[in-house]
């Protein structure tokens, strides 16, 4: 098992919620509707990874929790989507399964995606 890549599941599931605070405090439009577009989005592929992953190790039995920022501005925004694609890249260098690390691409787009939501349209 690859205790990496649950960690990572973890922060990929918290941040579904993250997100979700943001969209809910900005008052930016164009903000809150990519960032719903993100959480929307994130529960369906987090779910597909967690379950093939269990398909083929175990179980996983622990999740780290996180604390929940406030918003406080796009920049913020931007800070957060790329430390995430970053955790994403970092975990991936050690995750045999090339379907795992398709569905880490995909998740990684969606990221991308709404960063450049929050960078160019907003």
């Amino acid at each position: 098992m690859n205790k990496e890549l649950e960690k990572l599941i973890a922060y990929l599931l918290h941040s579904q919620t993250q997100v979700h605070v943001f969209h809910l405090q900005t008052k930016s439009y164009a903000e809150h509707k990519a960032l719903q577009k993100y959480y929307e989005g994130i529960d369906g592929l987090v779910d597909s990874l967690v379950e093939s992953y269990q398909g083929k190790y175990d179980i996983i039995t622990q999740y780290d929790n996180f604390a929940i920022e406030k918003y406080s501005n796009k920049s913020q925004l931007e800070t957060y989507l790329k430390a995430l694609g970053k955790k994403i890249e970092e975990v991936y260098k050690n995750v045999e399964d090339t379907y795992i690390q398709n569905q880490l691409d995909t998740i990684n787009e969606l990221i991308n995606s709404t960063l450049y939501k929050i960078k160019f349209l907003a």
